[in-house]
C-alpha cells in the first residue's frame, strides 16, 4: 500500500510539477499544520479553531509570513518560492492585493515542495518561526 502521507519524490520528479500544484499541496499542508497546532493549544469550540484558523491560513497573512521566513530560507527553497510567487494566475480574490496573492502563491508552493520531497524536519522549523512571531503578537 503506498503511503500518501509520506510522499518522497526526487528532485526530478519535483521539477515536473507545476507551481499551482505544489501550491494546491502546500496551502493543505500549512492548514493542516496551522489546525493541528491551534488543537493541541486547547481551543475549546469548533468556532473559534475555525477563526483563528481563517486568521491565519489566508493570502494576507500568508504573505507577512513570507518575510518571517524569507531570510531563512536556502537557495533552493528560495528558488521555489520565486517560482510559485511568479507564476500567471487567472483571477486574484477583489479583496486581495496582486502582490499579496502572489507572495501567498510563493508561499504555499514552498511547503507543497517541502511535503513532497518528505522534509518534514525543514516544513517544523519553518512553520515554528511563524508561529514564534504570532504568539508574541
Amino acid at each position: 500500500m503506498t503511503d500518501n502521507f509520506s510522499q518522497h519524490l526526487d528532485r526530478e520528479q519535483l521539477g515536473t510539477l507545476s507551481s499551482l500544484a505544489l501550491a494546491h499541496v502546500g496551502d493543505a499542508v500549512f492548514e493542516l499544520m496551522v489546525r493541528s497546532w491551534l488543537a493541541g493549544g486547547g481551543k475549546a469550540t469548533s468556532g473559534s479553531l475555525h477563526k483563528d484558523t481563517v486568521g491565519i491560513v489566508n493570502a494576507k497573512a500568508q504573505a507577512e509570513f513570507v518575510k518571517i521566513i524569507e531570510s531563512q530560507l536556502t537557495d533552493d527553497e528560495l528558488s521555489v518560492y520565486k517560482r510559485g510567487r511568479n507564476t500567471r494566475v487567472n483571477s486574484v480574490p477583489k479583496h486581495m492585493s496582486i502582490a499579496d496573492y502572489h507572495a501567498a502563491t510563493g508561499f504555499e508552493a514552498l511547503f507543497g515542495w517541502l511535503w513532497l520531497k518528505g522534509d518534514k524536519e525543514r516544513l517544523n522549523e519553518l512553520f515554528e518561526a511563524i508561529t514564534n512571531k504570532i504568539i508574541e503578537e
